[in-house]
């Protein structure tokens, strides 16, 4: 073979192998470009999604002390707690409240006959698309959907050491590790899940055991019925009402008993052994509204002679 055909032989080879490396390399750096494009697509999407929630934080004050949100906090778990962990009892501070809405109880808390399973809340009606707002500062720990139950429904963790779950709602306004403040709207009221009519179905728990919520809030009056309330394992399906009883009423109007119903009444005038809690839980009302009613603060004392605002 003579050297014009061997040059000519390479020279045909090399042509036939250059497409193939050629159309190689192309296809190597498209799929690295479009790997760039994909990250770049996703730093992007993240960095608007991390700008309205970390970056800018209105809230930051009303952080919570972390160390409540250890157990259970990733669980997707309604009641994430582990028996062992729950304390027999527990005094849990209520200031600071809102109620979740303002309607009135369409369903009590308790044993339901009919479906043979307890109803860990209360029902407050409402008419659809109603502002759901928290019932005290914390931070929301789940926002989910659960077609069989719950429907939408938004879990709250708060410093004091409850949780409240806010059930059938048409839609979610708020998610995931986003703080909250007492009165901030969650959510907008509905009728998802199993559910027959928009209502709200409202749930205070403390490390799982769900508490009735009338042992806690008035409802009637859209207060807490004292500034603190104490769980114990052996009573907290048990409701509060410190309403003043005819009994009380009648001993009112003999002169017996110096407290008047808060509807008779729009002032007190407080007498040797009063307190103000004393007062406040007489009328049916907490101590914070007593002392916001009488522009005092919580380190204000009562007086014999003084004259408090019941109204």
């Amino acid at each position: 073979m003579n050297l014009k055909t061997i040059i000519f032989a390479a020279a045909s080879l090399l042509l036939a192998v250059s497409p193939a490396v050629a159309q190689t390399k192309t296809r190597a750096h498209s799929a690295v470009h479009k790997d760039l494009l994909a990250k770049n697509a996703s730093a992007k999407e993240q960095i608007r999604l991390i700008d309205q929630s970390s970056f800018i934080d209105l809230n930051d004050d009303l952080e919570p002390e972390i160390d409540i949100y250890n157990e259970g906090w990733n669980s997707r778990s309604v009641n994430p707690f582990k028996e062992a962990d729950v304390p027999n009892t527990a005094v849990i501070n209520v200031t600071g409240y809102h109620i979740p809405h303002p309607g009135r109880i369409t369903s009590n808390y308790g044993y339901r006959a009919r479906f043979g399973r307890m109803h860990k809340g209360v029902d407050i009606g409402l008419k659809m698309n109603d502002t759901i707002r928290a019932a005290f500062d914390g931070k929301v720990r789940l926002t989910s959907y659960e077609g069989k139950g719950y429907g939408n429904y938004v879990i709250i963790r708060h410093p004091n050491g409850l949780e409240t779950v806010y059930g059938h709602l048409n839609r979610h306004l708020v998610k995931p590790n986003q703080v909250v403040k007492a009165g901030d709207p969650i959510g907008l009221g509905g009728s998802t899940g199993r559910s027959t009519g928009p209502h709200l179905h409202f749930e205070t728990r403390y490390m799982g055991y769900a508490i009735n919520p009338a042992a806690i809030f008035d409802f009637a009056n859209h207060t807490t019925h004292t500034d603190t309330y104490t769980f114990s394992k052996q009573t907290y399906q048990q409701p509060r009402n410190f309403a003043p009883s005819r009994e009380q009423l009648a001993k009112n109007e003999s002169g017996v008993n110096p407290y008047i119903s808060a509807d008779q009444k729009s002032s007190y005038v407080v007498k040797k052994g009063d307190t103000l809690s004393a007062i406040a839980r007489s009328y049916g009302l907490s101590a914070t509204t007593l002392r916001k009613l009488n522009n005092m603060k919580p380190e204000d004392k009562i007086k014999v002679g003084q004259t408090l605002k019941l109204k």
